[in-house]
This record gives C-alpha cells, sequence and structure tokens, in this order.
C-alpha cells in the first residue's frame, strides 16, 4: 500500500485506517506519482467541499490531463460531456440535461423501473433458491433503466450494455480506460446518428428535437456521461446496499418500512458505501491555499469523497448505519457545485424501488457465502462487490 493508492482501497465496506489518520493529521496530503503535475489528496468533508465547490479557482478541463503525456494521453481522448468540462462548456450541456432530470420529468419512468424491477425478481425466483445478485439483479436494473432514459432502441441494447463495462478499474494502464470510453464513443456517435434519422421519445431523441444542432460527438459524450454516472454506480450501490441489508436485521426491517423511513434509510446507506471514491480530479488555476496547505497553480487535487463522508463534520458513529442521520442533503455520494451528479434523483429513485422489491419478495433471503470470502473490487474509483451469491 502506498499513499497514492489510498483513495482507492478499502476494508470491506470502510475506508482503510491510513485514510481516517491523514484526515485527523494530514487532511491535504501530497500524493508522489511517477508522472504528471504535484498532486494533493484532499480527505477532509470542508476543504473537500471548498475545493468542488470553487469552480473559478479550480478546472476540471480534460487539457489539464494532457500533462500526462508521458503516459500518452492526447487532447484527442477527450471524452467529452460534462465531468472534464469547465464554464462556460459545462453551463451550456448542463443547461441541455437538466431538464431532462427533473423530478416531475423523471416521474414518467416510475412504471417502468418498477417493472424492470419486477421483471429482474421473477428471473431471480426462477433460476432460484440461489443466485448472483450482481447478475441478475444490480447489473440488469440501472443498465435498463440508461436504455429508457436515452430511449435506446430494443435491438440496440445488448451491444449499448456491452459499452456500459467497467472503465473505473486503475488497477492497469490508464490508457486502457481512457482507450474504453473512446470505444464507447464511436458507437454512441453512430447512435446518435442513428436517432437523428429518427428521433425516438427518451433523452437522445428529446434533445435532437429540442437542439437540432446540436454536434453528433458531443451528443455522444452527453450520453456516455448518463450510460459511465448511471450504469456502474448504480450497480455498485445495489449489491453494496443489498449486502448491508441482508446481514443487518434492523436496517432491512426499516427499508420495507414508510416511504420516510425508505428515503432515510437510502441517503444513510449512500453515504456510508460512497461508491464513487474519488471526484473528477480538479486543477488550480492561480496559487491558493486549500485547508491550511499552500497549492501551486496547475497542481492536481483529488477530492476522497469517501472519507469526507466519514468525517466527523457529519456527526458521531459515522462507521456504522444509522438511518436517522440528518445527512440527506449534506453527504458527498453525488459529489458537490456544479459537477454534482445530474442523475442524483434517479440513482434515489431506483434505490427506494428495487430495495424494498427485494426485500418483500424474498424475505427468508440471506448470504450463501461468509462475508470474508467475498471479492470486492480493487484499486477502483467506482467501489463494489463482484459477486454476492444468496439463497433462500
Amino acid at each position: 500500500m502506498t499513499e497514492a493508492t489510498l483513495p482507492f482501497l478499502r476494508d470491506g465496506f470502510d475506508p482503510v485506517a491510513a485514510i481516517g489518520e491523514l484526515r485527523a493529521k494530514r487532511p491535504i496530503t501530497r500524493l508522489e506519482l511517477p508522472v504528471g503535475p504535484t498532486t494533493w489528496l484532499v480527505t477532509r468533508y470542508e476543504d473537500v467541499r471548498a475545493v468542488l465547490g470553487d469552480a473559478e479557482r479550480f478546472s476540471n478541463d480534460f487539457s489539464n490531463l494532457t500533462e500526462l503525456a508521458e503516459m500518452g494521453i492526447s487532447v484527442e481522448m477527450n471524452p467529452g460531456g460534462l465531468g472534464f468540462a469547465d464554464p462556460p462548456d459545462h453551463t451550456r450541456l448542463r443547461k441541455l440535461l437538466t431538464p431532462e432530470f427533473t423530478m416531475r420529468r423523471l416521474k414518467r419512468l416510475v412504471p417502468r423501473i418498477e417493472a424492470i424491477v419486477a421483471e429482474c425478481l421473477d428471473e431471480i425466483e426462477r433460476r432460484g433458491p440461489g443466485a448472483d445478485l450482481v447478475e441478475t439483479f444490480a447489473l440488469p436494473i440501472p443498465a435498463l433503466v440508461v436504455c429508457e432514459l436515452l430511449g435506446v432502441k430494443y435491438a440496440d441494447r445488448v451491444e449499448f450494455l456491452h459499452q456500459a463495462e467497467d472503465r473505473f478499474d486503475i488497477s492497469g494502464d490508464i490508457l486502457g480506460s481512457i482507450g474504453a470510453i473512446s470505444a464507447s464513443l464511436d458507437y454512441l456517435e453512430d447512435l446518435v446518428a442513428r436517432e437523428r434519422r429518427d428521433p425516438g421519445d427518451g433523452l437522445l431523441g428529446a434533445l435532437l428535437r429540442d437542439h437540432p444542432d446540436i454536434d453528433d460527438r458531443e451528443l455522444a459524450g452527453i450520453a456516455d456521461g448518463v450510460l459511465t454516472g448511471g450504469h456502474d454506480t448504480s450497480t455498485s450501490m445495489l449489491a453494496l446496499g443489498s449486502l448491508h441489508l441482508l446481514a443487518n436485521p434492523a436496517d432491512r426491517a426499516a427499508m420495507t418500512g414508510t416511504d420516510a423511513q425508505i428515503g432515510a434509510m437510502v441517503e444513510e446507506l449512500l453515504r456510508y458505501m460512497t461508491v464513487v471514491q474519488v471526484a473528477f480530479p480538479r486543477f488550480a488555476r492561480e496559487d491558493l491555499t486549500v485547508g491550511g496547505q499552500d497549492v501551486s497553480k496547475g497542481d492536481m487535487l483529488l477530492c476522497s469523497l469517501s472519507s469526507a463522508n466519514r468525517d466527523e463534520f457529519l456527526g458521531t458513529e459515522l462507521e456504522v448505519v444509522a438511518s436517522g442521520r440528518a445527512v440527506a442533503s449534506s453527504h458527498m455520494a453525488f459529489g458537490y457545485g456544479i459537477h454534482r451528479c445530474v442523475g442524483a434523483e434517479l440513482a434515489r429513485m431506483e434505490l427506494r424501488i428495487a430495495y424494498p422489491a427485494l426485500l418483500r419478495r424474498f424475505p427468508g433471503m440471506r448470504l450463501a457465502v461468509p462475508f470474508e470470502d467475498l471479492r470486492f473490487r480493487e484499486l477502483s474509483i467506482v467501489y463494489g462487490v463482484e459477486e454476492l451469491r444468496v439463497e433462500w
């Protein structure tokens, strides 16, 4: 273990103890990386919020990463979308997307989400009395919901879901992850071209009708952002949350209680799991100070969301799940500032529907293997469990 890998390491559900030690003693820590700009790890809640909330002094633009030219990164590899864009481009793109992610618009998806969840539970029952919840529950639900949201036609869904494979594994070459994104963009650009010829009822069709001048590659970047932000993260959250609920009867009971109880439990699980461990990198636009640490123009800052969500700023006993916490609007599971996840409400909606449906359909469901035998992702920006065998 090195300090450079710390923000991507877990001990079961928890960030490794060394992260907590840094948060207490050295909340802004320099990471020794072999190439690239000077890099700082930000671990304290207030400092993370200050960095993520200040788009004037910190940049997200992909061109900052070209300082990693030694690793083969070039401007042409820019995946587009919201994550690696600054205002005014980010402002323009988010303005296109935001109307489609209001609660009023998203409510039209509720019947389809409920139907998708029911279909997955039917399949689990057919396969029973044992199943892998990652394969049968956590993976297909968000993938199919994203297809519904974007308006991906049924014939395209197999290839579309293939493009949704994990791009967040950093244990290998970073170029492999960027290459996967590039391949996805090529596919999505072709999908956008087909939608332009025959716009459907989903997000892609709506954007093409309302903004016919939008560039195909730019719209592909938006679609890729929705795909990666709404698929892999929700898959991990569904799997990890189910794992916790199956092992904790009191929390399981709350998740099948009133709407208020379900909502509170979902928020606490989001805080506790924080599946997106690190926010998109920020780059200092000027010499400045963060949490008492001098940072130079061009330095890169990695904000640990998992550490921020265990900071005592949010309360006490944060190493356990307690659904009564008043952190619904404060936790960092969806990030913060102008780059906060645009699909946060859709993710909440999926979780509020899927968890109770699973537990009510299978009240006797339990883990089929000891917790210590589970295989969790290693060195991944998005944390998760590889397989979740259950029986009932």
